[in-house]
């Protein structure tokens, strides 16, 4: 997917532009930028079950996703990052993908888990309607809240490649209660981008457009208009004063 690249000032702005290295070091120049990259492809990325907690590998192709979006990042963030501003989720396909990316030294963030779906997780949005008999049932408009007791039960699910993994099922996340949790990282790395300095986080497709909602100071419904292709990395930075989206979907 073209990578977009757009300013949001209170209301949705979007502007295109050639996309340069020199671009993204102007926009970059005085505050530094926050960078969200999502980790590449897992098994259930391409069978469309909820993954939040489960501690999922890369697939193969996810290891190459990985390596290519870090020499993307390398083009245009010259300079790279420095050890102290690389912020990873603790889950494994996350530091994954910070590794086969180049970044070996990085933090471990736990505020970057992925949003907790509670009975959802490690199912499709069809099963989670037939168990529950919510219609169409859907993260954003009902939440794992809304989701029956009888549907919290631990399981063990193998992989295609034959890997067996965990999958534990709580009660579950509040939209607000994740966007809550990317205030923790926001603070995190706002001191270091006071300094001028560049800070990459690397963690999931629903936390890091949380967080960008929260960054922009909307409400986190939001998030749900923007898309975050597995290994695709965004630009948050500010104009006129303004947090923004300087690039989207890279």
């Amino acid at each position: 997917m073209r990578c977009v690249y757009m300013a949001l000032v209170r209301n949705v702005k979007t502007m295109q532009n050639n996309g340069t290295k020199e671009s993204s070091q102007k926009e970059c120049s005085k505050q530094g930028c926050l960078v969200l990259l999502r980790h590449g492809q897992t098994a259930w990325s391409v069978s469309g079950q909820h993954t939040g907690r489960t501690d999922l590998p890369l697939t193969e192709v996810g290891v190459e996703q990985a390596k290519e979006a870090g020499a993307r990042l390398q083009r245009v963030f010259t300079k790279g990052f420095d050890e102290d501003c690389v912020l990873v989720s603790p889950l494994r396909r996350a530091q994954q993908t910070a590794q086969f990316a180049g970044f070996a030294s990085y933090t471990i963030c736990d505020s970057a888990l992925e949003w907790d779906y509670g009975a959802a997780e490690g199912r499709t949005r069809a099963d989670i309607s037939k168990l529950s008999g919510v219609e169409a049932w859907d993260v954003w408009k009902h939440g794992p809240k809304v989701l029956p007791f009888h549907m919290v039960s631990d399981a063990k699910e193998v992989l295609p490649s034959g890997e067996t993994v965990d999958v534990h099922r709580t009660s579950g996340e509040s939209l607000q209660e994740v966007s809550d949790r990317t205030q923790k990282i926001i603070d995190m790395a706002m001191p270091k981008l006071k300094l001028g300095k560049d800070v990459l986080v690397v963690a999931h497709a629903h936390v890091l457009r949380i967080l960008t909602a929260r960054w922009l100071g909307i409400n986190p419904d939001f998030a749900r208009l923007l898309r975050m292709d597995t290994a695709h990395y965004s630009v948050l930075g500010t104009y006129k004063g303004d947090n923004v989206i300087v690039h989207w979907n890279c």
